[in-house]
């Protein structure tokens, strides 16, 4: 099978030639700049003088280019929008250096000047006549958003100060897209994923705005979850509003690319904390199912896309209120957290959801363990979760950069010492 075919049989819970596999088709399921500069040395694929660009700055995810994807046998790329989570595109490629001495190329409205404590401020569009609003810590691997929350009336906040964001995808985007799908599909021959805009009700990365200049309405972090049980008819409007901007981008964009895209990456919130679920399944039902359905509805009457959440966490109580929201497919699958153990979920709910990670642990044992206890993990989950197709090989989120390389061709030979059917 070529990755395209691999990739709709187990989008269909069959089982193919082997496990796919993924690194980078979301802004999820990637790696770090300093990883893929790692991981391309140690393979002998790195170039002299080579740079690795930061595609994603927010999480300072690094490119995976076609020789790298080719090298690893990945199976998915993803399209992304114009411009990234700071809110200006990816282009003007300037050198910089990252804390850890990773040499990188940052897009031209990345700012690389630190501040008078080591910092790295980044601004909004790149536009410095407003205050920046993230900031890498000296020494740091990413950026923190810089909470720019207002005064604002609590007893009767205005919903519509949290949906300035949220607009029908420009024309230039449009025909954007379309290109990248097209250049994908013709120019490779992966299974092809892409983000839709405003899909994602109360994504915490996005509520704050590092992409809006003077950002209005409920941004503050925790005031947005306290708002959850404090403001449910407040949060219930702002969903709403989206969910219809959100429709109207699925149109503008299943118009252009159609059947070409297999999977669209829908949302991104968390609901999950290390030991249990942030919200009651009774909460997540009241305030979310209701926008996430009417998104997936559409998308399952009107395409043969497949839906893809990403929800960090011990989220186990909340997968069948995520089930009947109509998603397909569940990452990053984090069976480091309480009640998430990999036979379970594969027993439990593995007809109904696509398992799109879970193949090891990023917290500990990726990063800190042994080659051996690597080689392990990534076999056990891995002859758990193909069983009946529906799993995607990938980390327990982003690969972050502090893994030793040797780490991960454990993983990676583990992967494909378990990898077939």
């Amino acid at each position: 099978m070529n990755s395209r075919e691999r990739v709709a049989k187990i989008l269909k819970h069959e089982e193919a030639d082997r496990v796919p596999i993924d690194f980078g088709s979301t802004m999820t399921t990637g790696i770090t700049a300093s990883m893929v500069y790692r991981i391309k040395k140690y393979y002998g694929l790195l170039e002299e003088g080579e740079r690795i660009k930061v595609v994603e700055p927010y999480q300072v995810l690094g490119e995976i280019d076609a020789k790298l994807r080719d090298f690893l046998g990945l199976d998915v790329v993803g399209v992304f929008g114009l411009k990234n989570l700071f809110g200006f595109e990816n282009k003007d490629w300037k050198e910089w250096e990252l804390f850890d001495g990773t040499p990188v190329l940052v897009p031209g409205d990345f700012n690389t000047k630190p501040d008078e404590n080591g910092d790295i401020p980044m601004w909004a569009g790149g536009d410095r006549s407003y205050g920046p609003s993230a900031i890498m810590p000296k020494g740091g691997f990413y950026f923190d958003s810089i909470i720019r929350q207002k005064p604002f009336d609590e007893a009767n906040p205005d919903w519509r100060d949290n949906t300035e964001e949220f607009v029908v995808v420009a024309d230039e985007e449009v025909a954007y897209l379309a290109n990248e799908v097209n250049e994908a599909y013709e120019n490779t021959d992966c299974a092809i994923a892409i983000s839709i805009p405003a899909a994602g009700f109360g994504d915490i990365a996005l509520v704050p705005g590092p992409f809006m200049k003077d950002p209005k309405g409920i941004r503050d972090i925790a005031e947005w979850y306290m708002s959850i049980a404090l403001r449910p008819e407040f949060m219930k409007k702002v969903f709403e509003y989206q969910s219809e901007i959100a429709i109207e981008n699925l149109m503008r964009i299943y118009k252009v690319v159609g059947e070409k895209v297999q999977m669209v990456f829908m949302s991104g919130a968390d609901f999950g904390s290390q030991n249990g679920p942030m919200i009651s399944a009774k909460t997540y039902a009241e305030i979310y199912l209701p926008y996430q359905k009417k998104l997936n509805d559409w998308v399952h009457e009107n395409t043969g896309w497949k839906t893809f959440i990403h929800t960090c966490g011990s989220v186990e109580p909340l997968l069948e209120v995520i089930i009947e929201a109509g998603y397909d497919i569940l990452n990053p699958v984090q069976c480091s957290a309480a009640n998430m153990d990999a036979s379970m979920l594969k027993s439990k709910y593995g007809e109904r959801l696509v398992f799109w990670g879970g193949g090891v642990d990023t917290q500990k044992t990726l990063p800190f363990g042994k080659a051996e206890e690597v080689r392990k993990e990534v076999s056990e989950r891995v002859e758990v979760f193909k069983k009946d197709g529906g799993f995607m090989f990938n980390t327990i989120h982003n690969l972050q950069s502090g893994v030793p390389a040797e780490n991960f061709a454990a993983m990676m030979d583990a992967y494909k010492a378990h990898c077939d059917y």
